[in-house]
């Protein structure tokens, strides 16, 4: 995992959330608020899905072998695509279903008192957990806005717990809302749609993380910034003449696949021609260190085949 901060934020936001979670449950437990139920059940699905993320990390790093030959840096986009569907199941599914079951059958809140107390501290334990992802994920991701780098991230960690974390604060937000309200007006219905609002915030949450997960799986390219880099290291190389075609895919978040089809120097012997590819790799892997697997193959460009346009400059720090 990259660099050590994503496993830091996640084992921040597993260890505050496991308490969390305790707590949110024994405060159901004495008030029966359908808000505190909705938040503990969130909370415990946050807490295995930290786990998951983990496990992701740690099957990533097997060496590659005769089936998995480019290797197994996937598995952090696979348990990433599972911790997208606990938190819609678990999380988004029940809160709503809990929400419509209090709505339509409202039970009276005792003990307002504990359940305030615990959305507080679990807010302050929160606020630190989605802190700590904040400091980890401003070191990578550079002058790019906080959306575009949730966006255009290939390491799925720490996007996740971003995401994870800010959707419990503003889970905790609405079952305080929903109790307080339950507590000063008397109606129980309040709680109710504290519960749903909990509910249709992780749903939505959890279909964002679904296709960005669903993509990455796939297959997504190199960023504009890798491209380019790429592009201009080639085109840098005294005998290659020009880039037909260049082709990049994520095999994991920390892996790049490249392979291109070069028109190189006419003039080369073949064992110039394999001087010259030799050299050429090692300066795209100069410029772009994630370049793990690199393919390059000689061709003659003709009108039928034109290279590819070129990328754009860089936009930011990826």
């Amino acid at each position: 995992m990259a660099a050590g901060g994503g496993i830091r934020a996640i084992i921040a936001a597993m260890l505050a959330n496991a308490g969390i979670a305790l707590a949110k449950f024994v405060a159901y437990l004495v008030t029966g608020s359908a808000s505190m139920l909705a938040e503990s059940i969130h909370s415990a699905a946050d807490t295995s899905n930290q786990g998951l993320l983990l496990l992701g990390g740690k099957r990533a790093q097997r060496i590659a072998d005769d089936q998995h030959q480019f290797g197994y840096g996937r598995e952090r986009y696979f348990w990433s695509f599972v911790v997208a569907m606990v938190l819609f199941t678990l999380g988004g599914l029940y809160s709503i279903y809990e929400g419509i079951t209090k709505m339509r059958d409202p039970h009276e809140l005792t003990s307002i008192g504990w359940a305030i107390g615990v959305l507080v501290v679990a807010i302050v334990l929160e606020t630190f957990s989605f802190r700590t992802a904040i400091i980890e994920a401003r070191k990578v991701k550079g002058e790019r806005a906080w959306w575009q780098y949730i966006r255009t991230s290939r390491s799925p960690e720490l996007p996740v717990v971003l995401l994870e974390d800010a959707g419990a604060l503003f889970g905790l937000m609405f079952a305080l809302t929903g109790v307080g309200l339950a507590a000063i007006t008397g109606d129980e219905v309040w709680d109710a749609v504290g519960t749903l609002c909990i509910g249709a915030l992780l749903l939505v949450i959890a279909g964002f993380l679904t296709v960005e997960m669903k993509s990455l799986l796939i297959g997504e390219a190199a960023t504009e910034d890798h491209v380019y880099a790429i592009r201009k290291a080639v085109e840098e190389c005294t005998d290659v003449v020009r880039v037909i075609d260049l082709k990049t895919q994520h095999i994991g978040p920390e892996e790049l696949l490249v392979a291109g089809k070069l028109e190189f120097a006419p003039t080369l012997t073949t064992s110039q021609l394999a001087a010259a590819i030799n050299v050429t790799e090692t300066s795209i892997r100069q410029a772009v260190p994630l370049a793990a697997r690199i393919y390059l193959e000689p061709d003659v460009w003709t009108a039928d085949h034109p290279p590819t346009p070129d990328g754009p400059p860089p936009q930011g720090e990826h």
